[in-house]
């Protein structure tokens, strides 16, 4: 029973780390456009 609540756990939390990561590169990349359109305008 423990080991699978452990297991269930685990998954879980590698599941919302790798859509926080896409989530924080998604940014990123949003971020650097509106720099570039910002830099080209001045």
């Amino acid at each position: 029973m423990i080991r699978t609540t452990l297991t269930a756990l685990v998954a879980g939390t590698l599941a919302l780390t790798a859509a926080a990561c896409n989530t924080v590169e998604g940014a990123g990349e949003d971020l650097q456009s509106a720099s570039n359109t910002v830099e080209e305008e001045i």
